[in-house]
């Protein structure tokens, strides 16, 4: 089985530049794949492989200047979810775009996962979905609003043209891991919002903690990895990737006419030319090749 460590941590790191390279030569080292970005603000990413190898990059990680209180959420994998690994220096480690955001300043209320089913069953609260809309589409908590964003960028903008439907409500928020809230409510409090919360851990520690018979989760949970989705207990989901458009799609969904492998599916076959179609279409035939002599292409380790 394969440890996956899914983490954040908002701290202030002077030069990230300075610490991606001993960072990278560690992670090959231990045999550990995924990614992981570093900003000024601080790091954030997914990183899989074996348990002492991932622990060794979890002890260096909480060494850096001010990650000493750095927490992650594992899973496992029967088969490696990535296929290398990158360590990127970003100007943010989730982007929404606002400079004057900043979650080490105030964030909104943690809830666990235990008592977020009675917040966001209270008559007075407005429940937000704070990831984008391809996310959702495939599962959501009961009730909770789809801002319809194809990015968080969109989300202030979302925010500016919909605050009037939240006057005199409490605002509970949510997303994959805790991190896109982090600044979601941080955004909202600058805002005036006076009663903001989050789901402190994300879906992934709610799907982990609270049982299928108590769930106000329906469907399942995308996540940026080879499992593509996950449903409670961390349980591998039932979707596949579009390999064109990065979406996930159910096995059912292969039949439909729209779908060719590596090329199109009914969500992006009317998004992509023809001149994008004949190129995915040549790199699905050097797929083909590689997989004939038995190698990985270069698609399968870039999209780890």
């Amino acid at each position: 089985m394969y440890r996956i460590a899914a983490l954040y941590h908002f701290t202030r790191l002077p030069d990230p530049r300075a610490l991606r390279a001993p960072l990278l030569e560690l992670c090959e080292a231990a045999g550990v794949r995924g990614t992981l970005l570093l900003a000024r603000e601080g790091i954030n990413g997914t990183i899989s492989g074996p348990c002492d190898g991932v622990a060794r990059v979890l002890d260096h990680l909480r060494g850096l200047p001010g990650c000493a209180g750095l927490e992650w959420k594992d899973s496992h994998s029967a088969t490696p979810p990535f296929g290398r690994m990158k360590v990127r220096v970003k100007r943010e480690i989730v982007t929404m775009g606002m400079a004057d955001v900043d979650p080490r300043a105030r964030s909104g209320h943690y809830v666990a996962p235990a008592d977020w089913n009675d917040l966001i069953r209270a008559p007075d609260v407005a429940v937000i979905d704070t990831r984008n809309a391809y996310e959702v589409a495939i599962g959501s908590f009961e009730g909770a609003i789809d801002p319809g964003t194809d990015s968080f960028r969109d989300f202030p903008a979302w925010w500016q043209a919909n605050r009037h439907r939240f006057a005199g409500k409490r605002v509970a928020m949510f997303c994959t891991g805790g991190i896109r809230c982090e600044k979601s409510t941080n955004y909202l409090l600058g805002e005036g919002m006076e009663n903001v919360y989050h789901l402190k851990g994300g879906i992934l520690k709610y799907l982990e903690e609270v049982p299928a018979s108590q769930s106000l989760w329906h469907g399942a949970c995308f996540v940026f990895d080879g499992r593509v989705s996950v449903t409670h207990g961390l349980r591998p989901g039932p979707h596949l990737l579009c390999h064109a458009c990065r979406r996930p799609i159910l096995p059912e969904d292969r039949a439909r006419p729209e779908f060719e492998p590596g090329v199109a599916c009914h969500h992006c076959a009317h998004e992509t030319s023809a001149a994008d179609k004949a190129r995915f279409r040549e790199r699905q035939r050097q797929i083909a090749l590689a997989d004939a002599r038995g190698t990985r292409h270069i698609r399968w380790m870039a999209e780890g």
